[in-house]
């Protein structure tokens, strides 16, 4: 069986690793980019089953990345968008760009892989 892909988009690197560790201790395959840029050059080319982001990275917002991958790629994969602003404003906008589900930061890793396992069964 395929292992499923995840491209995670994170510029907190220590952040970025340790979802890394706990998500292929789960069987996924990881695939990391650091800024927004690097996100939608490697979500077009990986085709991942789901897709992790943050809201605040460099160059090109996570709103932005959702936008493109939605609208530019017209790809349909799950995004699950995460940000320290769970302002209900963030969630709307969140949600109106495409994502499929909002994480406000901190969280628990484990409760990541729950919703990441709602999403791919």
């Amino acid at each position: 069986m395929d292992k499923k892909k995840i491209v995670l988009v994170e510029d907190n690197a220590v952040f970025s690793m340790i979802l890394k560790f706990v998500l292929e201790k789960e069987g996924y395959s990881m695939f990391l980019a650091g800024d927004g840029k690097e996100a939608k050059t490697l979500i077009e080319s990986e085709n991942p089953d789901i897709v992790l982001l943050d809201v605040m990275l460099p160059y090109v917002n996570g709103l932005e990345v959702v936008s493109y991958v939605r609208g530019m790629l017209d790809m349909t994969m799950p995004i699950i968008v995460f940000s320290a602003s769970g302002q209900d404003d963030m969630v709307h906008r969140v949600r109106g760009v495409g994502a499929n589900d909002f994480i406000e930061k901190p969280f628990d890793p484990d409760s990541l892989v729950v919703r990441i396992k709602q999403f791919l069964n």
